[in-house]
């Protein structure tokens, strides 16, 4: 077994740490993802994403800057299991060696302020794919939150976790929560995508050789980067919407139109991205739900549509698959729903290669 993951917040969360005077490395930690548990669990190739949230941070360029300064410290500190990939070759050179591949990638294409220039800054630094927006709109593109439904969803939920729990405001205020998120999480946006500044961008990212990443991404600027582009495109940490209808996930048109493209999503382990339950109610995650979405994934775009996009260290604590230490119990669980030893190979390491061998230089 190699496996290949598109997406995790490892990064970011050890720099936040460090920042609160706190310690973690990335060779041993006890988040969800660190060197020693990949190279235990066979992987070939970890994507670290430099995750740059716009609603929280007042200078976002200096932020994925000095973040990617942490990279380089950490990229030092472990030259003995870990080297980059800038092209296509340094993946298998790097196997060779007895080396993981690290592939670094941006969550927030608005880091960039909509100036090109630190766009192939980034191409630099390394960086090899950019999710092209987070929840937030910017000078690339939009969200698929529509703005004023994730303000009154905040609000909704603000007012619910005021009330005392023995009350009767608490359950009215409970289903006045639920109703805004259902609104929230289950309207598309259709009609906001790309910018004219951010279908430069998606062109300049294809020339360079960095991969378009559209988790995230409006279902409009979806359509849009499918018209921009002639390579393959990812979503590298996206479900399906038929199985799990969060706008997180990708439609089955989106899951062909990709598939045509050559591209690849990357099954995402986030519980709420995986199977929704009511507000309030605990949801811990099933091996079982990220069967389904596999499953239903394959068979819409056929089996070179899907991979492996964790979130790890992005989302809460999923209790069947924890950690990089988990992927042969999701081997199995796949093996048990259907899947053939050559199908797993493709999901967990093949398909993305594939992708990579199309797009970096």
């Amino acid at each position: 077994m190699k496996v290949i993951d598109m997406h995790c917040d490892t990064v970011g969360a050890l720099f936040r740490l460090r920042g609160e005077g706190k310690a973690g490395s990335l060779r041993e930690n006890s988040g969800h993802i660190d060197l020693l548990r990949l190279k235990e669990s066979h992987y070939l190739l970890q994507n670290f994403a430099m995750f740059i949230p716009l609603n929280r941070c007042d200078a976002p360029w200096e932020q994925v800057c000095a973040m990617y300064g942490y990279y380089k410290e950490e990229l030092e500190r472990n030259q003995d299991i870990l080297a980059p990939v800038l092209r296509f070759g340094d993946i298998a050179e790097n196997e060779a060696a007895g080396r993981l591949s690290s592939l670094l990638t941006v969550e927030e294409g608005g880091v960039c302020g909509g100036e090109i220039e630190k766009l192939r800054e980034l191409y630099r630094m390394g960086v090899r794919m950019i999710t092209l927006t987070w929840n937030f709109p910017n000078e690339i593109g939009q969200p698929n939150f529509d703005p004023g439904l994730r303000r009154k969803l905040d609000e909704a939920v603000e007012s619910w976790q005021k009330c005392d729990p023995d009350t009767p405001a608490w359950e009215r205020e409970r289903q006045a929560a639920q109703a805004a998120c259902n609104a929230c999480m289950h309207t598309p946006n259709v009609t906001g995508g790309l910018t004219a500044k951010g279908k430069e961008f998606v062109e300049e990212m294809e020339r360079l050789g960095m991969i378009p990443d559209v988790s995230h991404l409006s279902d409009a600027g979806f359509m849009d980067v499918l018209e921009v582009t002639k390579k393959p495109f990812v979503a590298s940490h996206s479900n399906a919407r038929a199985i799990c209808p969060n706008v997180r996930n990708l439609t089955d048109d989106m899951i062909r139109k990709l598939s045509e493209r050559g591209g690849v999503t990357g099954l995402n382990f986030c519980a709420d991205f995986l199977e929704e339950k009511p507000m309030g109610e605990r949801n811990p995650g099933s091996v079982s739900a990220a069967v389904r979405h596999a499953r239903h994934i394959a068979n819409v775009g056929g089996i070179d549509v899907l991979g492996l996009g964790t979130d790890f260290d992005g989302i809460p604590t999923h209790e069947e698959l924890p950690g990089a230490q988990s992927m042969e119990k999701l081997w199995e669980a796949l093996r048990k729903g259907g899947f053939s030893e050559r199908e797993l190979d493709q999901i967990f390491y093949g398909n993305v290669l594939r992708v990579y061998g199309d797009t970096l230089g």
